[in-house]
This record gives C-alpha cells, sequence and structure tokens, in this order.
C-alpha cells in the first residue's frame, strides 16, 4: 500500500533526484519547454509551479528561496525578471505537459512540458499582432472586366 506517499522518487537517491529537479527546472525556464519522460515531467511539475508562485512577489526572502532550490543566477533572474511578468496575473497553472507517444530505444512513454504563456499556437489570443491595413480590391476587380471586355471587341473587329 502506498498511503501517504506524495513523491515520485523516480529511482534514485535524494540528492540525485533534488539535483536532476534543479537542473530541468533551469532547462524549463531557459529554454520554455523541455521533451522528458511522463514521469519526470509530473515530478518536475510539483517542483517548478510553487517556485514560478514565488516570482510573481520579488522580495529578497523570495529570491532566496528559489535561489537555493534552483542554483543558478541567471535563471532565477529571469524568472523574477521575465517569466513573472508574463505569468503575474495567472492564479496557477503555468506549465503544461502534452504526451509525445514513446521513446523509440527503451519505450518509454515521451512528453513535453512548457510554460503556458509563451506558446503562440495555444493561445492566439495572447500573441502580438501587427496592424494590418485593408485594401479596397476596386481597383483590382474593375481592371480584369474591362481587358476582357477590350481584348473581345478586339477580336470582333479583326473578324
Amino acid at each position: 500500500m502506498r498511503h501517504g506517499k506524495k513523491v515520485n522518487h523516480l529511482s534514485r537517491k535524494t540528492a540525485h533526484r533534488k539535483s536532476m529537479l534543479a537542473n530541468m527546472a533551469c532547462s524549463l525556464i531557459e529554454h520554455k519547454r523541455i521533451n522528458t519522460t511522463v514521469a519526470k515531467a509530473k515530478a518536475l511539475k510539483s517542483f517548478v509551479e510553487p517556485m514560478i508562485t514565488k516570482s510573481k512577489v520579488d522580495t529578497t526572502h523570495n529570491r532566496r528561496i528559489v535561489m537555493a532550490r534552483l542554483r543558478q543566477k541567471e535563471v532565477v533572474a529571469e524568472l523574477f525578471r521575465d517569466v513573472a511578468v508574463k505569468i503575474g496575473d495567472r492564479p496557477g497553472g503555468y506549465t503544461r505537459i502534452i504526451k509525445l507517444g514513446n521513446r523509440l530505444g527503451d519505450n518509454a512513454d515521451m512528453a513535453m512540458i512548457e510554460l503556458v504563456d509563451y506558446n503562440e499556437i495555444y493561445n492566439p489570443g495572447k500573441s502580438k499582432k501587427t496592424k494590418t491595413t485593408r485594401r479596397s480590391r476596386r481597383g483590382g476587380a474593375d481592371a480584369k472586366p474591362v481587358a476582357v471586355a477590350e481584348s473581345a471587341k478586339a477580336s470582333k473587329e479583326e473578324e
């Protein structure tokens, strides 16, 4: 029975698991999406989402808490500077897991985990669209019938 066992140990010792999740979280924040196994993606989701929540309030205490778990200064700076600004109004659910199928070598279930607000395909309303001007079709539509009519008249005159 698995009463009260909420952590997936991922067949690793504690130090290895924490280091692996910290490195995967840094890669996720840096690249905005990564491919991994489904089990690691689910573990990473529960690891990285509390840190994204902490980054919404930029205090020294929150930076130190996040730095203690991520261990990379540049990634922590990017998290508080860029990611927190973009997801500031979202109340949770900062990551999305999309299953990709099985890995070729060992048939492991693969998934892509990504930051939700950075995917422009699934968030079309959030993407920045350039303003386009509307063009009238009157000039192009009138030119064709006139050209056809003139060519028809010219062919009748030749006969």
